[in-house]
């Protein structure tokens, strides 16, 4: 016996068409579901794994070595007595001058200065500075070596361009420090010409400046400017020696 075909009307097979469209959605559906979550499982980690470095080198700063020295010395006892005694003869203060500092672990200056009057042969002036400068290691500028390295840069080139400055002369210095240089230069001041002998030093992260200079009075001749020079580069050693003492290293 054969059936027949339901006989179909508009409305039924609208319903027919409808239900074989949602079919294919449905199914789409759900294997983009499916999918979706595995695939948005897999991307969320490597999106996170990706995230997860840039950021964590954002957080983490560029190291940086440490500075070598974290302290200065006085200034006014970076040289010995008897180094003021030699280089400055009647010093007014053989204990010194300290210059006003705001942080006197990072910055000091220490000056020194007389006239040994010898009476008919004249008189012989000197004055002696000396000046420290300590940078620590900062993972946004650098570390203290390279700081200290420009501010050397910075002073020497401030120094050879002395106003008023004569004859100026600038010498590499081994033996004081990671880096040294001697500037010489004639300098007349209260009608008097002044030899000026300054060492310009960097150890690590500290930058000292010795300047030592001198003028001869009521006729007498002005220094030596190799006397003056030697005994400038022999003060400077020691102070920079005070600050390897001072942190409890060896003499540099």
């Amino acid at each position: 016996m054969h059936r027949t075909a339901p006989a179909t009307t508009p409305r039924t097979r609208l319903a027919r068409v409808l239900a074989c469209a949602a079919v294919p959605v449905m199914l789409v559906a759900v294997g983009c579901s499916s999918d979706s979550g595995g695939g948005d499982k897999k991307k969320d980690g490597a999106s996170s794994s990706s995230a997860a470095t840039p950021s964590g080198k954002q957080s983490s700063a560029p190291a940086v070595a440490p500075a070598k020295y974290t302290k200065l010395p006085d200034p006014c006892k970076a040289l010995s007595e008897k180094t003021i005694d030699n280089l400055v003869p009647k010093a007014k203060s053989k204990s010194g001058t300290a210059g006003k500092s705001a942080d006197v672990s990072s910055q000091g200056t220490c000056s020194w200065n007389g006239l040994d009057d010898k009476g008919v042969k004249g008189s012989q002036y000197r004055w002696l500075d000396v000046s420290l400068k300590r940078y620590g290691s900062d993972a946004a500028v650098g570390s203290g070596d390279q700081r200290a390295a420009k501010e050397y840069a910075r002073l020497l080139t401030a120094t050879k361009a002395t106003d008023g400055a004569k004859d100026v002369k600038a010498t590499p210095v081994s033996g004081i420090g990671d880096e040294a240089t001697a500037v010489a230069y004639d300098l007349k001041k209260t009608d008097e010409d002044f030899k000026n002998a300054v060492i310009v030093v960097r150890s690590a992260n500290v930058v000292v400046v010795l300047d030592y200079n001198g003028a001869g009075y009521q006729g007498a001749d002005a220094p030596d400017a190799g006397d003056l020079m030697k005994d400038a580069q022999s003060a400077a050693k020691e102070a920079v020696a005070s600050v390897a003492a001072a942190n409890g290293t060896a003499k540099q």
